[in-house]
């Protein structure tokens, strides 16, 4: 691996320096991408995300913590270490001080937060693959800084925010979130982290192949520990995914009279019981609803498929068409008088009936 002349390697070494000081730009674009996070969070707006994900620094202290890790270079290691810290912080506070001001339930969290609260090696993946691009963007100066940023900032704002509101509930489900957030915010971390190591080694921008060694070596063990929950996590995911496909063949072709009589409209999976309960909440009609027989058969067709045990759990919503009476449509209806509420209509005089006159000529 050739090795670039030291005024480079001094060169990035000062440039990383600047991106990692925690002055007044760090710290505003910090909170404002935080704010910006957590109400996109919290409504399930991704475009507001994204728009967060734009506005964060948190990736310019990233490489600075790489490259002073694969130096040994403590200035450079110290300083991106507190400006990482720091802007961890200020967004977990800010998200969870804005979490109970509004107060919002565990149970009406939105999509985007439960979706930061399960990661898997797929994670993993895309952060090694978002520090990759960061590192080379450094050491490519015709490349865009902004196109790293942009990458890095998808993998840390958001999950901390989340860590902020999952601790502003107060309850276990909320600290549960917080903790699958957190697993996934220093997953991205570790994995940004020794990809701009590798990128920075393959570039030649290090000094000694022990001191390569050491941090690199350092690095993939932090990984390693974090890479039996990521995969549980991924083989839970897939089994899911299994089990749904599984459900809907079996509701929708397998079982004739089941399949006529619900509509599948969500499936939620409870893992941590043995065996795992699994909720289908379908909608049926009034007049054909599912017996316990029906039930009993669908979960038999399921542990058969699955060669696992599950319990189904139907939750039933029942549906009611409503429609106007032909008679309704076919004639029109009266036109009554319209008389004016304030004014109520006066009675006629009755009249007088009606007689011959006297003829003054007729005597």
């Amino acid at each position: 691996m050739p090795k670039v002349p030291k005024e480079e390697l001094e060169k990035l070494r000062q440039n990383l320096l600047e991106d990692s000081q925690s002055d007044l730009d760090y710290i505003f674009l910090t909170v404002a991408s935080c704010l910006i996070a957590t109400c996109g969070l919290l409504l399930g707006s991704p475009a507001a995300i994204v728009g967060a994900m734009i506005v964060a620094p948190l990736m310019q202290p990233l490489r600075g913590l790489a490259l002073g890790a694969l130096e040994g270079d403590l200035v450079l290691f110290r300083r991106s270490t507190l400006s990482t810290a720091l802007g961890a912080s200020i967004a977990i506070g800010l998200s969870w001080l804005v979490g109970r001001v509004v107060g919002i339930p565990e149970t009406e969290f939105s999509g985007e937060i439960l979706a930061r609260t399960q990661p898997n090696l797929v994670d993993l993946g895309i952060a090694m693959t978002a520090g990759a691009v960061a590192g080379f963007a450094k050491i490519r100066p015709k490349l865009s800084d902004a196109l790293a940023g942009t990458a890095i900032a998808v993998a840390l704002m958001p999950p901390l925010c989340v860590v902020g509101l999952g601790l502003s509930v107060l309850t276990p489900r909320g600290f549960e979130a917080s903790q699958g957030a957190f697993i996934l915010y220093l997953t991205n971390l570790l994995g940004i982290t020794l990809a701009c190591m590798l990128v920075f080694v393959w570039g030649g921008y290090y000094i000694e192949n022990s001191k390569i060694t050491r941090a690199i070596s350092s690095t993939v063990a932090l990984t390693i520990v974090l890479l039996v929950p990521l995969a549980l996590s991924l083989w839970e995911l897939l089994r899911q995914v299994q089990l749904r496909a599984t459900l809907k063949d079996i509701l929708l072709r397998r079982t004739i009279t089941v399949g006529q009589q619900v509509e599948l409209l969500d499936t939620k999976i409870n893992w941590k019981t043995e065996p795992p309960e699994v909720y289908l909440q379908v909608r049926v009609r009034p007049n054909d609803p599912l017996t316990p027989l029906q039930v009993s058969e669908v979960q038999k067709l399921v542990n058969h498929q699955m060669r696992q045990p599950f319990i189904l759990i139907f939750d039933v919503e029942q549906s009611q068409e409503i429609r106007a009476e032909e008679r309704d449509l076919m004639i029109p209806p009266a036109i009554a008088p319209v008389s004016s509420p304030t004014s109520p209509t006066t009675p006629e005089p009755p009249q007088e009936p009606i007689t011959d006159l006297e003829d003054p000529s007729n005597p």
